[in-house]
């Protein structure tokens, strides 16, 4: 192979790699969230986990912040949890660092 082939399937490695890595943060964000609201919604250890599981792959099938935050807003609103919106997307924030640092991500 010459250097140009070995130089571009280094770049794809890279890529798919920081694709794994970018994956594997979001996906442990939203199980933090969905422990977070779980924990505000009152619920026990086992539905917690249901929980937090509903709230990844409900993500995982939508792939977007704003359909995950109206859901859990939903769930909030009816339990009567006063949380604004705002309070949800800086605790999702919040969770996306501390997801990143747990697996190593710079940055």
């Amino acid at each position: 192979m010459s250097i140009f082939g070995d130089r571009e399937k280094g770049f794809e490695e890279k890529f798919g790699h920081d694709q794994e890595l970018a994956f594997k943060a979001k996906v442990l964000r939203n199980r933090m969230l969905g422990f977070w609201v779980a924990a505000r919604l009152g619920l026990d250890v086992a539905d917690a986990r249901a929980y937090a599981t509903e709230i990844v792959e409900g993500e995982l099938r939508h792939h977007g912040d704003d359909e995950l935050v109206a859901k859990v807003m939903r769930d909030l609103d009816a339990k009567g949890i006063g949380l604004d919106e705002q309070r949800v997307r800086t605790e999702l924030g919040r969770f996306a660092v501390a997801a990143r640092k747990q697996l190593g991500i710079p940055g």
